[in-house]
């Protein structure tokens, strides 16, 4: 994909989602905007660059730009800079990742995920094993193997991983940095997304996380429908 076009997005008035021209295949009970993002997360965290949006969503008539940055975040469109120096050294993509990535990328983005999902977790284990578990290349192939699991509607992997990337980014970066709450509110989006005992098991993991990695001003909210949602599953 070409990082320097905009990636044109449209949704039907009845929830039909299209990237590019091609359909996209949106799992039961996922709003077509969280598919966007999560696709869109995964090419720009590969690129190392913001992506750019044009979406048409029928459902609100609405018409909107937004890019979507490497860490996850999301923002209106802005004039192009020169790419932020990194915090924290990395070591250089070899060729045969760099490809190996491109191909589980484009599996995700077919919803072959019987294909993707291994490659990412070979990714991921290769890397914490050369690199260790907390480098910043492994955080970012976690979270990709993340994004894989709301794609492919497995939310307890989803929420379990974004709950431990959180608080490992928070560990690695401090406090206050964006690559923490984006994790942090993945995390929680993942797990209001479970089954009633699925969630009940994983709510303490995430309730100690979130209690943890922000300011309790960013994360009431959440916190308070997690709060809200456990009171129904409890007898």
């Amino acid at each position: 994909m070409n990082s320097n076009l905009p990636y044109a997005v449209h949704i039907s008035r009845d929830g039909r989602l299209h990237i590019n021209g091609g359909p996209t295949v949106t799992p039961d009970g996922v709003d077509p905007s969280q598919v966007v993002l999560r696709i869109l997360h995964m090419d720009a965290a590969a690129s190392g660059t913001p992506l750019l949006a044009n979406v048409r969503d029928d459902r609100s008539g609405s018409i909107f730009d937004f890019e979507v940055m490497p860490d996850g975040t999301t923002q209106p469109p802005t004039t192009p800079t020169a790419p932020e120096t990194p915090t924290v050294p990395t070591a250089p993509v070899t060729d045969d990742l760099a490809l190996r990535l491109t191909a589980a990328q484009a599996a995700a983005r077919a919803h072959d995920f019987d294909t993707a999902v291994p490659a990412a977790d070979a990714i991921l284990q290769g890397l914490a094993a050369t690199l260790g578990d907390t480098a910043p290349r492994t955080l970012k192939a976690a979270q990709f193997r993340a994004d894989l699991a709301v794609l492919e509607g497995d939310y307890a992997h989803a929420t379990a991983s974004w709950t431990w990337i959180a608080l490992t980014w928070y560990d690695t970066l401090g406090p206050g940095r964006r690559r923490t709450q984006v994790a942090a509110g993945n995390a929680a989006w993942s797990w209001m997304q479970l089954p009633p005992d699925e969630a009940a098991v994983l709510a303490p993991d995430l309730l100690s996380m979130l209690n943890e990695v922000a300011t309790p001003n960013r994360t009431q909210t959440m916190r308070a429908q997690i709060e809200i949602r456990l009171r129904h599953l409890t007898p």
